[in-house]
């Protein structure tokens, strides 16, 4: 036993000095290791209070490791490795055994070994203390003159230890002892040696990367045990922020050198996660972090008040470079003294996952529109010149634009509004503002004259009206309905419309228009004196054998009402005055317009005036 086990306790000390790796063993179960001078070692689970003081062998020192166990290709799991110390008392008076029974060499054999046994105990901070003990014989005829020993224990699978865990060793009867701290190996450490298949806790799903370079996109794929997928998250660098994925294929525009995965089991949520950068040696895909690097300038201020440029570079990845100022007035020619260094480890990334390094040039003008360039490691040409607009000068063309712009608005309005303004200055020139509508209704009918002249000037003046927005009915228009309607019902139909959206009746008096209306008035006077004569004697000719003639008859019963002013209207042309020769009296108190010297007045009395409607008697 004494062999065994110290060949065995030079396999763990060499593992324990060899490497920077966790330390493995062979052990199964919790084992004993006893060093020269001590032999029939053997462990066992003994509880605090039933330990008992032992004499013969005292700890002078305590240490304890963890350690890597695993089975013959079996599974591997943590080891608690505590080592003590101990020194023999031979000072201790021997056991009176007597010499009944036995002989002299048996008697000296006895004498010379002597039974005794070493406690320690360990804990967590979440866990009750567990103490082992060890027994086994003294050989003082080995130890010869040397008092110090070990006694090494491996404790398997110890309770209520996992990976990380903070374990306190000490000696339960030698209180002045300290008490030792070990901490347990992270899992993360555990599953970086080459054993970290044996560790079941290390069992993550491994991610293979297949790239489709005919559909331009990455495709993951993955080998786990488990049948629902993985969980997987992508990130930026390996300590960026890491984005669930959408488990649709990436474009290859997107993949960066930089672009890592972390990949764990969907159905132990706590399990390990495994992280690869698989595009980390992918020199090609730097394209991709250069193509979506973006440079943005602008102003800031010192506390002085002094202005200051500032500048922003933004990238999917970390990146190393410089970045200068420069004027664009000079192509852009480099201000000296300025050149900053874009240090790997000064990025931070924002909230888009994008990894971004600001700055400031300070005492930098910015009335000039200053520029900047980037210049990034690797990238065959520099970005720029981005430069920072000067937004005084959109400030004073803005203003420029908004006069220049309320000025033409003016003219606008003025040109609109031109003829109102003329109808209100109209207004008070006779007797006081009155209200103003819209163009209306106007009915122009033509004197009874075979003249061209007054044909074509009777048609102007319907086209003049027409133009100034007026709804216009000439006679002359109208041919065509009056031989279907005849023209009293024509003009009854006219004079109808009239008096339902309001209007005028213009009336071109000529010569012998004048003479027409002379004739009618003496015609109507003599007509009434014989009906008062002799009421049954016949009518000698119609007063309706045209259009002039019936508009005589409608003046003339407006005049009996008083109204006839408001409806009737009486234009003449200069050219066919007739003379210095007064109106008859059918048409005397009738509003009467010289054209075209009075044009505009006559457009603002039909607007003025047309718009008031009146009841209309129709005969």
């Amino acid at each position: 036993m004494f062999l065994h086990g110290w060949s065995i306790w030079c396999l763990l000390m060499t593992l324990h000095v060899s490497a920077c790796d966790l330390e493995l063993s062979g052990y199964d179960s919790q084992e004993v290791i006893c060093s020269q001078g001590l032999s029939n070692c053997t462990i066992e689970d003994e509880l605090p209070l039933a330990l008992t003081a032992n004499d013969l062998v005292d700890i002078q020192n305590l240490t304890s490791y963890f350690k890597l166990c695993c089975e013959d290709r079996g599974p591997c799991g943590l080891c608690l490795v505590i080592e003590t110390e101990v020194i023999i008392n031979e000072d201790q008076d021997t056991e009176d055994v007597g010499h009944s029974g036995f002989d002299e060499e048996d008697f000296r054999e006895e004498t010379r070994n002597h039974k005794a046994s070493v406690a320690v105990c360990y804990n967590t901070a979440q866990t009750m203390p567990i103490c082992k003990k060890v027994e086994f014989m003294v050989n003082h005829a080995v130890l010869a003159h040397q008092h110090k020993t070990k006694v090494s224990m491996v404790i398997t699978e110890p309770i209520g230890v996992s990976f990380s865990s903070q374990v306190f060793t000490y000696s339960p009867k030698q209180p002045h002892i300290k008490k030792v701290v070990a901490v347990a190996p992270s899992l993360d450490k555990v599953c970086s040696q080459k054993l970290h298949e044996r560790v079941e806790d290390c069992q993550v799903p491994r991610l293979l990367t297949v790239v489709d370079k005919e559909k331009k996109q990455v495709e993951l794929k993955f080998d786990s045990r488990n049948k629902s997928p993985p969980l997987v998250c992508i990130q930026y660098e390996q300590n960026g922020r890491c984005q669930k994925w959408n488990r649709q294929p990436i474009p290859l525009g997107s993949v960066t050198p930089c672009m890592c995965f972390q990949v764990w089991d969907e159905e132990n949520q706590g399990s390990r996660r495994s992280l690869s950068c698989p595009f980390s040696n992918r020199n090609v895909l730097h394209g991709n972090v250069w193509d979506n690097v973006s440079v943005t300038v602008g102003q800031g201020q010192m506390n002085n008040h002094r202005s200051m440029l500032s500048w922003n570079v933004s990238a999917p990845c970390r990146l190393e470079g410089e970045v200068w100022p420069c004027q664009k007035e000079i192509s852009c020619r480099e201000v000296k003294g300025f050149r900053q260094k874009l240090a790997n480890g000064s990025w931070k990334q924002n909230s888009k996952g994008l990894w971004e390094k600001m700055g400031v040039f300070e005492e930098i003008s910015l009335q000039r529109s200053p520029c900047v360039m980037v210049r990034l490691k690797g990238m065959g040409h520099n970005l720029g010149p981005i430069c920072f607009e000067n937004t005084d000068r959109w400030r004073w063309s803005l203003l420029v634009v908004g006069v220049m712009l309320l000025i033409c608005l003016t003219m606008i309005t003025v040109y609109v509004l031109q003829g109102f303004v003329k109808r209100c200055v109209w207004s008070w020139h006779h007797g006081g503002f009155v209200k103003v509508g819209r163009p209306c209704h106007v009915v122009v009918l033509s004197p009874p004259d075979t003249d061209a002249g007054v044909s074509e000037s009777v048609c102007q003046l319907g086209s003049l009206l027409s133009n100034r927005g007026f709804s216009v009915s000439v006679d002359q228009w109208s041919r065509k309905e009056q031989c279907t309607l005849g023209p009293l019902p024509w003009l009854h139909s006219q004079l109808l419309e009239l008096k339902g959206h309001g209007g005028r009746v213009v009336l071109v008096l000529t010569g012998k228009a004048l003479e027409k209306a002379e004739e009618w008035t003496q015609w109507h006077k003599e007509d009434i004196r014989i009906k008062r004569d002799d009421k049954s004697g016949p009518q000698m000719w119609s007063p309706y054998s045209d259009v002039f003639t019936a508009s005589l008859c409608l003046i003339q019963a407006e005049k009996e009402q008083g109204r006839a002013g408001k409806h009737f209207l009486l234009v003449t042309f200069d050219s066919n005055t007739g003379g210095n020769r007064s109106l008859p009296e059918l048409f005397q108190g009738l509003p009467l317009f010289h054209l075209p010297s009075k044009t505009q007045a006559l457009l603002s009395e039909l607007t003025v005036g047309g718009t008031k409607r009146g009841s209309w008697r129709l005969a």
